[in-house]
């Protein structure tokens, strides 16, 4: 190549505050530097690309454990999508007037600067500004989040990892694979997957066993419309029937007893006795045992020797089994974290059925099979190696306890216990098997292949999800060499981190840190949601575990991740007092050209009030909002609610010092009107269905941009009140806009 051909690789795009180096030809090769200084950022920009954008987040968030494995090796709540947090690092330091679609998908690099995020959670805004060369500093209050971002994110030996794995698999795995074994009829030997259990009461009147079955059908596929074949078990001999889904009567294929397979003793909050034909409501005889409810394990899944996998009645070997599981755990030495459940809104449910202690989630083999691997994994003399393997034992828990239960066929086996987002107790809960096989689900083998080696393989060869179309049809290719190597010796303090290490976590209050005055570029987060599930009340049944085996230490010093501190409240006051004291800690250190931006949704106006409150008493008025692809899209309390929000809010913000504020001059929705049908109509030109609470966040998010511009938080919030009739009006008339699209364009 020519020198003049050479020179010609790079154009150089500048104005008076930044400069931006973008190759214009063979861009795969050529690495873009960002080196914004001041002024307009992109992702202030109206035509940010939020909805390819979306497009691009939908895909990933399809399968976020494959896609951004490195944030996804543990179980953390709301963790984010990568493809929105790379588009906003992206635009936070590109100037305004860039094709951020086109920027997204080349090997960006920001160097020297500096990315915060004071709720870092999973990790997803460290990963995303690492990746692009950036430097990071990262806090969480709970000691949960903290452990498993320095898992994540710390420098690995793969090799080191692999020969670990495979010691601990000769030292325990057969000891564990024992305790999952059953004799079938012709005297061999087969491994279970899954043991099935149904919760016991007593009936009040006679004093039998009920079985708080609400269908006999214990195990469908997930497309049972489809492939309507399913298992019941018979209330008589528990013998295992294959019966239709719909079927309303079955005669037993062993005792000949027949029984409707859609109808168990339990419905809803009752009970019928089958013995008495006596009614009763099911807590209040729980209560009354002052005890956890007993379990009876009545079937199992087994993996036979030519492969396939058959349903079978529990024998009395298995039970025999179970009961040596027992008397062995009764003889190791603290092979469990002894913690009490403290009550919290996430816990009283538990609370409710008797569970005074977490490790009661659990039944004995669980608690043996689990104490052997504890202790081997706490052999491990590599500290950071160790660490790894506690976190994966942990994230193997989450499908291994006594809430877990069975999603069926078809798909992946166990519904782990968070599901619901909350401590449900479980009527037939699933007993998998804890090693695992290579058709298991939830096993500590199939998590390290699934999440451990996968975020290696991540960590080593980044990728990005590209849209395509092929055959008609809408789908991504894999983009490589986008992204720096992950993988960081992380910094305990600022002072390590100003010496040079890439990254900085830390442990602790957001609202009180080390970093001096004005030395963070850009605060990217998504804050804790004013709303009733507190991760801290969850992340105890995790935390309990990772201290028994790491010992207290540091975060782990105390056996509660709870703090008087955290900003997750349902009091609309206490939130916006402690989200203001984090945000006024980010203005401190935030330079006074850097960006504050952050993701958020809510459905109620008290929640949006918060974050105006929080905003503008903190120094911080906004300067773009923009709606964006929120979350997973096969959450299940997303599919429970009536109008579900599929959306986020992109809020870009600046101190309100480098700001110019407004006087109220007329009606405060009449700005934002247009703004709201343009993205609404963006949206739904890009193939986008919008609940009505999607619209409302988009019309909530514009009006807190104008009204954090007033010369005051009172009088801003004073005409957020006033104002909640038109901004429902406007709901209405955005969510309409899906009827007529085109000629509501046309009108605007």
């Amino acid at each position: 190549m020519s020198t003049s051909s050479s020179l010609s690789r790079w154009q150089t795009f500048a104005d008076a505050d930044s400069t931006l180096q973008l190759p214009f030809e063979d861009a795969s090769e050529a690495v873009i530097h960002l080196t914004p200084t001041s002024g307009p950022r992109a992702i202030e920009d109206e035509s940010f690309p939020f909805e390819a954008l979306s497009e691009i987040a939908e895909k990933e968030s399809w399968r976020k454990e494959i896609n951004r494995p490195t944030t996804h090796i543990h179980k953390w709540w709301a963790q984010r999508l990568g493809t929105v947090f790379r588009a906003m690092v992206i635009g936070t330091f590109a100037p305004s007037g860039i094709n951020q679609l086109e920027l997204f998908h080349k090997p960006v690099r920001i160097r020297d600067r500096v990315v915060f995020d004071p709720f870092m959670g999973s990790g997803t805004t460290l990963l995303e500004a690492a990746k692009l060369g950036a430097r990071a500093v990262g806090r969480d209050i709970n000691p949960v989040a903290h452990f498993l971002v320095k898992c994540a994110l710390s420098v690995h030996d793969r090799k080191a990892i692999l020969s670990t794995f495979r010691a601990i698999e000769n030292d325990v795995a057969d000891r564990i694979r024992n305790f999952y074994s059953t004799q079938l009829p012709d005297g061999k030997f087969a491994d279970v997957l899954y043991f099935f259990w149904v919760k016991v009461v007593e009936c009040p009147s006679c004093e039998e066993s009920v079985d708080l079955f609400s269908s006999m059908i214990f195990a469908q596929h997930a497309y049972p419309k489809k492939f309507p074949r399913a298992q019941a078990v018979c209330p008589s001999c528990d013998a295992i029937n294959e019966v239709h889904i719909q079927d309303t009567e079955k005669r037993c294929c062993s005792c000949g007893e027949s029984f409707d397979p859609n109808r168990g003793p339990a419905n809803g909050q009752i009970a019928t006795c089958p013995h008495c034909a006596d009614s009763f409501r099911i807590v209040k005889s729980i209560r009354a045992e002052d005890i956890p409810p007993d379990h009876r394990l009545y079937a199992k899944l087994v993996l036979m020797p030519d492969g396939t996998k058959a349903y079978l009645p529990a024998s009395d070997e298995d039970r025999e089994l179970y009961d040596e599981a027992k008397r062995l755990l009764a003889t190791r030495n603290d092979p469990f974290p002894v913690v009490k459940i403290c009550p919290g809104y996430n816990t009283n449910q538990v609370l409710g059925y008797n569970y005074r202690y977490w490790h009661e989630m659990f039944n004995a083999r669980q608690l043996l099979c689990l104490s052997i691997l504890a202790d081997r994994i706490r052999l491990i003399g590599d500290p950071v190696i160790r660490e790894l393997f506690t976190c994966l034992f942990s994230g193997a828990l989450e499908f291994n306890n006594m809430f877990a239960s069975y999603k069926g066929e078809g798909t992946g086996a166990v519904r782990h216990m968070f599901a619901h987002h909350i401590l449900k107790p479980e009527r037939t809960p699933l007993e998998a098997n804890l090693w695992g096989t290579p058709k298991s689900s939830g096993s500590f083998t199939t998590m390290f292949e699934g999440r451990i080696r996968r975020a290696l393989d991540y960590a080593d060869n980044p990728f990005e999800l590209q849209l395509v179309t092929r055959a008609k049809k809408r789908t991504t290719n894999k983009v490589y060499g986008l992204s720096e190597n992950i993988g960081f010796d992380t910094a305990t303090s600022y002072t390590e981190f100003s010496e040079g290490r890439h990254v900085y976590l830390s442990c602790g209050d957001s609202s009180a840190t080390d970093l001096p005055d004005s030395s963070v570029d850009a605060v990217l987060t998504d804050p804790p949601f004013f709303d009733n599930v507190h991760y801290s009340q969850l992340a105890d049944f995790f935390h309990v575990w990772q201290r028994h085996i790491l010992d207290p230490d540091g975060s782990r010093l105390k056996d509660t991740t709870r703090s008087a501190r955290e900003v997750q409240t349902a009091e609309a006051d206490d939130f916006a007092d402690r989200l203001c004291s984090v945000l006024q800690e980010a203005c401190r250190v935030l330079k006074d050209d850097g960006v504050l931006a952050f993701t958020y949704h809510h459905s109620r106006p008290e929640g949006w009030r918060c974050v105006l409150r929080a905003l503008m008493d903190s120094g911080f008025g906004v300067t773009a909002t923009h709606p964006i692809k929120a979350e997973m899209s096969v959450a299940m309390p997303k599919h429970q609610a009536k109008e579900p929000i599929d959306l986020d809010i992109i809020v870009v913000c600046r101190k309100r010092s480098q700001l110019k504020a407004i006087s109220v001059n007329g009606d405060i929705c009449r700005p934002i009107e247009t703004r709201v049908t343009k993205q609404v109509i963006r949206l739904i030109e890009a193939g986008r269905s919008l609940s009505r609470n999607d619209a409302r966040i988009i019309v909530m998010a514009q009006l807190l941009r104008e009204l954090s511009h007033l010369p005051s938080t009172e009088l801003a919030l004073r005409l957020l009140d006033e104002s909640l009739p038109k901004a429902n009006a406007m709901i209405d008339q955005a969510h309409s806009l899906q009827q007529e699209p085109r000629m509501c364009v046309e009108a605007g």
